[in-house]
């Protein structure tokens, strides 16, 4: 299969979450995905995109989330990115159970899940204004 592309963005509205899952699920449909990595990758774009709302833009509504998804052979590159707040220490809230939100009982596991449902994910934040995460996937029903 020859590379395709897409991007999209939309207020960080929590209700635009479901919208962001779908429509990333519905584009790399186009490499035959199981129903269970579909559903990882749903779950690892909805963990993302969660994160930007919450600790990005503290649920401030007019921030701007944006996905590009990029196919390439069988494997799926998803780079979600924000420009609100960065994160101080990467490391520390790589780690599982690690939370800058206990207020709203958040459980700390957002990248371990991104890590547990992708092949890779690599987290860009200069701690001060916005943050990338790329997540990939190779799918092995592409023939």
């Amino acid at each position: 299969m020859e590379g395709n592309k897409m991007k999209i963005e939309f207020l960080s509205k929590s209700q635009n979450e479901g919208f962001a899952r779908v429509a990333v699920a519905a584009f790399i449909s186009q490499l035959d995905p199981t129903i269970e990595e579909l559903s990882d990758v749903k779950t690892a774009v909805s963990e993302a995109v969660t994160n930007s709302i919450i600790h990005g833009y503290e649920e401030k509504e007019d921030g701007v989330v944006s996905i590009e998804t990029i196919l390439e052979g069988s494997e799926a590159t998803i780079i979600i990115e924000d420009q609100g707040i960065g994160i101080k220490n990467l490391d520390e809230a790589m780690q599982p159970l690690y939370t800058s939100r206990p207020d709203l009982e958040r459980s700390g596991m957002g990248f371990t899940v991104m890590e547990t449902f992708m092949d890779s994910l690599e987290v860009y934040s200069d701690g001060v204004k916005g943050t990338k995460i790329v997540m990939k996937k190779k799918f092995n029903s592409v023939g």
